[in-house]
């Protein structure tokens, strides 16, 4: 460090430069050790393994530093839901795969908005018997242990119900709600942007489709929406925002709440999609689906259902259904949504075609969650899929992301001079 002159000068030039050499030399050397936990801006989950049998089974997190956490557990599946605050995880890689116990295997990435979730599946029910950070001591890191203990379903949904009924007294009994009824659609002037909100799918714990190669849909699709953001505000004419802009969890309902809140004019959900099996490199291409409750085929079907499990892979409770009054308000408020999204979906598939591959039959509709908001016109698009050789390259390659993007913009901006044409301010 630089000091002064014993008679209250400063050193010379080439004391300065000694004192400079010296931190470098020093810096270098944290440089080459690895600096240390105590200089890292958050907590590290550095590790984490499973101990104990069939009876009792102790799950341990190892930490750079203690963290604040919380613990709960949801049934249907049976799992243990441990979420903590701003703390980067660094496992191994391999971690989870394999369980013990009362553990089948467990999971973890970035759910927001509570930070880092760990999902630990099991086999059937348990109790949180302990919860606790260890600090650290006799040359052990600070750990998070967890001490699950096995129960019965009565015990298990007992503990549930008085979970529900903790969070819900902790809630602020004045937090704002959204409207059970929705709103009219607001009408815009000619010169107001128009809001689009591009819905990167999957994310943070939840990977979606997998290929065997390794590649996830959550990242592809999150390459593409930042693709297509930008392609859409070079033009000017759009406010243009991401569910999520890294690679982190939201719940299938606050990415609708999202949309509604920011005043979306068009909804735009983004996935790729796996086949498993024998046809796995055999289908191929891009699609568009619609919202209703009638799938088009079973195919669709099949897709809606493995997309609205999203939230439960990502340890999401779900709320229970609205009552029959809301659901025929919603009902009617989403029939000029639902026409608007058909018309959108139309132009876009029109759009894409020719600039990318197209399934055969391209145009589907299902109970998409995510398509559910009433006042929002909304589509999902899947570019394609990761099981196919054909789609994971054009998937990954940036040259075909600004293709498809721009193609993507284009209808954007031909169903929106349709809707002016149709109902003139």
């Amino acid at each position: 460090m630089f000091v002064g002159a014993p008679d209250g000068r400063l050193t010379t030039c080439r004391s300065i430069t000694f004192s400079i050499a010296v931190l470098a030399g020093v810096l270098l050397l944290f440089a080459g050790m690895g600096a240390p936990d105590a200089f890292a801006s958050e907590p590290v989950a550095k590790d984490a393994r499973l101990g104990g049998d069939a009876n009792r089974t102790r799950f341990v997190t190892v930490l750079s530093k203690n963290v604040k956490f919380g613990i709960r557990t949801l049934a249907n599946p049976y799992r243990v839901i441990i979420d903590m605050s701003d703390v980067k995880l660094n496992f191994p890689a391999g971690r989870g795969k394999k369980g013990r116990g009362l553990v089948t295997g467990y999971r973890y990435g970035r759910v927001e908005p509570y930070g880092v979730r760990i999902i630990l599946d099991v086999k059937s029910p348990v109790l949180v018997d302990k919860a606790s950070i260890w600090p650290a001591s006799n040359g052990q890191p600070p750990r998070l242990v967890v001490e699950l203990v096995k129960t019965d379903r009565r015990t298990f949904m007992s503990k549930q119900a008085a979970q529900r009924k903790k969070r819900a007294a902790a809630r602020p009994k004045n937090r704002s709600k959204a409207p059970a009824i929705p709103t009219p659609t607001r009408r815009k002037s000619a010169s107001a942007k128009r809001v689009i909100v591009i819905d990167p799918g999957h994310g943070g714990i939840d990977p979606g489709a997998v290929a065997k190669s390794g590649l996830k849909e959550k990242e592809v699709v999150l390459a593409f929406s930042k693709t297509l953001k930008k392609k859409l505000e070079d033009s000017g004419r759009y406010k243009v925002l991401l569910t999520r802009s890294q690679d982190s969890y939201i719940s299938l309902r606050k990415r609708v709440e999202f949309g509604r809140q920011k005043g979306a004019d068009l909804f735009i959900s983004v996935h790729a999609d796996a086949i498993p099996g024998r046809n796995a490199k055999k289908v191929t291409g891009a699609g568009v689906y619609t919202l209703s409750e009638d799938a088009s085929d079973e195919e669709a079907k099949a897709l809606a259902a493995k997309e609205n499990r999203s939230d439960i892979i990502a340890g999401i409770e779900l709320p229970p259904e609205s009552n029959d009054v809301t659901n025929i308000l919603i009902d009617l408020a989403q029939r000029e949504t639902k026409n608007l999204s058909i018309s959108f979906a139309d132009t876009l598939l029109s759009g894409i075609s020719g600039k990318t591959t197209v399934r055969k039959k391209a145009r589907r509709f299902a109970g998409f969650v995510v398509l559910k908001a009433p006042d929002v016109p909304s589509v999902l698009l899947e570019l394609g899929f990761i099981t196919n050789p054909s789609d994971a390259r054009r998937l990954t390659s940036s040259a075909w992301r600004a293709k498809v993007a721009t193609a993507v913009a284009n209808a954007v901006d031909t169903y929106f001079a349709r809707q002016m044409a149709r109902k003139p301010f």
